[in-house]
């Protein structure tokens, strides 16, 4: 299995800035796509950035111009860096990792998981 650990919420002022990272972790052969998501109270998940394996980018319209997703292929680590952020950025942020895992027999099977979730909160 994969496992996904993110850190970094935390409470801001708007206008301020957050890094979240995300760890991924387990019998890992690849990983195609990472990203981010984040979910409103009474809203459904939406996507904020994603990144592929060799750096392409796909950034949410709202938050094209102040967030940036990076990502360290060697540690299976994803990071979104968030800068002038706003109330309406408040949510949950969720780390998604999609590739190829490893059985115990050693067959390579498609993988999709998620992070627990951290809070992000900016205050008006």
């Amino acid at each position: 299995q994969v496992q996904l650990v993110e850190s970094g919420g935390g409470l801001v002022q708007a206008g301020g800035s957050l890094r979240l990272s995300c760890a991924a972790s387990g019998s890992i052969f690849k990983i195609n796509t990472m990203g981010w998501y984040r979910q409103a109270p009474g809203n459904q998940r939406e996507l904020v950035a994603q990144i592929t394996s060799v750096d392409s980018t796909n950034y949410a319209d709202s938050v094209k111009g102040r967030f940036t997703i990076s990502r360290d292929n060697a540690k299976n680590t994803v990071h979104l860096q968030m800068n002038s952020l706003k109330p309406e950025d408040t949510g949950v942020y969720y780390c998604n990792a999609i590739g190829v895992r490893l059985t115990v027999r050693g067959n390579q099977v498609p993988f999709g998981s998620w992070g627990q979730g951290t809070q992000v909160t900016v205050s008006s």
